[in-house]
């Protein structure tokens, strides 16, 4: 029996497990809306406000999940508009797959209304991307895009659907495998380089790990876990790698980095090895290059060989999947010889002691809100009311960094954030993308007024589909993070980073139906954080935090880990 090629998208969809899509309408799109309905249950559709609330949310789901994210959009201004999410997704590795609407293909090219070239537009930014020509190949690429989202190192992938190909028809038969020839990642690290490194490990004096993203991406949490705790190897994360390892655990330093700890940033300046475990050496942990890590020696292990010696070269690479290599290290270590490793990293240990003792996260309180505080206060309560059983998001700027620094993670994705993009407006809708993944989850976006403002329309879609997420709102009525830097390296010229008019928060949580609370004053932010946990809504509370206060540790940009700006 033929179907459509919105029906064959819908059937695909189904094969591959998707129950929900996030998405927007248009013309381009407006078969695949028609056959929406005879799907819809069981396919859920997300109807945000903006396409780029749509990739964020799936974005989110995917995060939250581990599993694909799925959305859809039109052509042209709606494929564009998607474009910020796409590019957020890729930096961070995240598996989605996008589908655009696109003119019919007889008019591709031809500057037709609402026509963009989003195939090309995205190619920088995709894993990869599609133009489907030809109802016949549709069920193909779709299978294979979904095999590329989820397989090696995830990432985004893109198909463009013309209108007149989603009228046409075939015969539906799903794919049972992918062949792809080019396309063959690699799962299993080699056992040559892996004895490498396990007897280099053996042999340090002063180990650390500098685990990443791909941590929580190839769901190897725990094989990290024992490797630190059985060898006694203190354990450092990035930005995206928070969660990876029990923030709780006495081996870990804390985030590295410009905005990480002075432990972190002293051990990695003074380690004699150091094991990459899925990281990328991206600028804002080496600081400057010449100077990272400058007394050890080097072991990465990535599933992706182009991020190997890309930064920083290394001394024994390993590619493969991050999970399957840990394990095949802890096997390689019951082939050494016994040791008390404990014993052996004591004074390595010991000095890492005297630097959390010489410079520890802290903050100057005062009779304003200082955002510490109040971060500090959401994790207190947050994990004492759910247990454990929250996920948080976050925009991006101070608040982001804060979140970074003062919360403690303990579990795998159970932060979400915009790490190599560092996209504005992403924490909102990600955290409704997490929200619908698991409603039953407290879901929490941490965030700043400027970028909270980004996405804010995405309220409406949280108040429509009953999804109670929270947004903190650190309101300082400016764009904190450039301010920042502005008042330490332009001498105080604060230009264009003040919001002279800005929303009445609460009013405005209420305009769109949800709740809105606001906290002046320190002692009213428990209660606040308090009420809005007990309330089964979107919530939006506003705390009105001290303007001046700025992100300590800090190492300027260009420089070396080691000179740091403390509070």
């Amino acid at each position: 029996m033929k179907k459509t090629g919105a029906e064959i998208l819908f059937e695909s969809l189904k094969l591959e497990g998707v129950d929900t899509i996030f998405g927007f309408p248009g013309g381009a799109v407006l078969s695949i809306y028609d056959t929406l309905l005879k799907y819809s249950e069981e396919i859920r559709h997300i109807l945000v406000r903006h396409e780029q609330g749509a990739v964020h949310a799936a974005d989110g789901y995917a995060r939250s999940s581990g599993k694909v994210g799925v959305c859809l959009v039109t052509s042209g201004p709606g494929a564009t508009n998607a474009v910020t999410g796409i590019a957020t997704a890729y930096m961070d590795s995240v598996p989605l797959v996008v589908f655009t609407g696109q003119v019919p293909t007889m008019l591709i090219g031809n500057d037709a209304f609402q026509e963009a070239d989003i195939v090309g537009i995205t190619r920088p930014c995709t894993k990869h991307n599609y133009l489907v020509k030809d109802v016949k190949d549709l069920a193909a690429i779709i299978k294979q895009a979904f095999h590329l989202a989820r397989t090696g190192r995830p990432g985004p992938i893109l198909v463009d659907l013309p209108k007149d190909v989603m009228a046409d028809s075939t015969e539906f038969a799903y794919p049972a495998k992918v062949k792809m020839r080019s396309y063959n990642p690699t799962y299993q690290g080699h056992p040559g380089q892996i004895r490498r490194a396990v007897k280099l490990i053996a042999q340090a004096q002063k180990p650390l790990i500098y685990a990443g993203g791909g941590v929580i991406l190839s769901n190897a949490s725990k094989e990290l876990a024992s490797l630190a705790q059985k060898f006694s190897i203190p354990v450092t994360t990035t930005l995206m790698g928070l969660g990876g390892f029990p923030g709780t655990n006495p081996l870990f330093l804390g985030m590295l980095g410009m905005h990480g700890t002075f432990q972190a940033n002293m051990a990695i300046t003074h380690c004699d090895v150091l094991i990459a475990v899925g990281a990328r050496f991206d600028d804002r942990v080496t600081g400057k290059v010449e100077t990272f890590s400058p007394r050890s020696q080097k072991i990465h292990i990535d599933i992706d060989p182009t991020s190997i010696s890309k930064n920083v070269l290394v001394d024994i690479p390993i590619v493969g999947d991050v999970k399957n290599v840990l394990k095949a290290m802890l096997k390689f270590f019951e082939e050494e010889p016994a040791q008390d490793w404990l014993q052996a990293r004591v004074d390595w240990l010991k000095q890492i002691e005297e630097w959390i003792k010489t410079s520890p996260l802290t903050y100057k309180s005062g009779p304003c809100i200082k955002p510490q505080f109040v971060v500090k206060k959401i994790n207190e309560i947050t994990q004492e009311i759910t247990g454990g059983n929250f996920i948080i998001t976050t925009e991006v700027g101070q608040n982001q960094m804060w979140t970074a620094q003062f919360f403690t993670f303990t579990q795998p994705r159970t932060l979400i954030t915009s790490g190599g993009l560092g996209t504005m407006g992403y924490g909102f809708p990600a955290a409704i993308g997490a929200q619908v993944a698991f409603p039953d989850k407290t879901i929490i976006d941490i965030a700043g007024d400027g970028s909270f403002q980004m996405n804010i329309q995405e309220l409406a879609t949280a108040v429509q589909y009953k999804l109670p997420v929270k947004v903190a709102v650190l309101n300082n009525h400016c764009l904190g993070m450039v301010r920042q830097w502005q008042q330490l390296f332009c001498a105080q010229r604060y230009s264009q980073t003040i919001f002279e008019v800005a929303p009445d928060f609460v009013k405005l949580a209420e305009a769109y139906g949800a709740v809105g609370l606001r906290a002046t004053k320190p002692e009213e932010v428990e209660p606040v954080i308090r009420e809005a946990l007990a309330i089964r809504q979107p919530v939006v509370m506003d705390f009105v935090v001290d303007r001046d206060e700025c992100v300590y540790p800090m190492v300027p940009a260009g420089a070396a880990l080691t000179e740091m700006l403390l509070v």
